[in-house]
């Protein structure tokens, strides 16, 4: 559980520093906008390095990486929802629905 929640954790300032300056730093300098996802992404970092070596002792490499996506997708339709006010399509739940099954493929040998 605590992978998941660092994961998550770190996610949240992944996504803020890959695609919050688009929200309200379309006007300034481009350097600007890269010095602050640069800080935001030193907090993820803080957090995703852990989840992966605390992760690692329970889980593959694969289905870190699968959990990671998962986490991912869910953060980011959060964001797009939320923060940036985009509308959720029908492909985010058939992007999930493919992750799902990418999950029971990966997770397939330790059920």
């Amino acid at each position: 559980m605590k992978t998941i929640l660092l994961l998550l954790a770190s996610n949240i300032f992944m996504t803020f520093a890959w695609y919050g300056h688009l929200k309200n730093m379309q006007h300034k300098p481009l350097y600007l906008a890269i010095l602050i996802s640069w800080g935001l992404a030193f907090f993820e970092y803080l957090l995703q390095v852990p989840a992966n070596r605390l992760g690692y002792q329970s889980f593959s490499l694969g289905q870190l990486k699968i959990m990671q996506e998962i986490i991912t997708m869910i953060v980011f339709a959060g964001f797009a929802y939320w923060y940036m006010e985009k509308p959720l399509s029908w492909n985010y739940l058939y992007a999930g629905l493919c992750m799902v099954g990418a999950a029971y493929f990966i997770f397939r040998d330790s059920l």
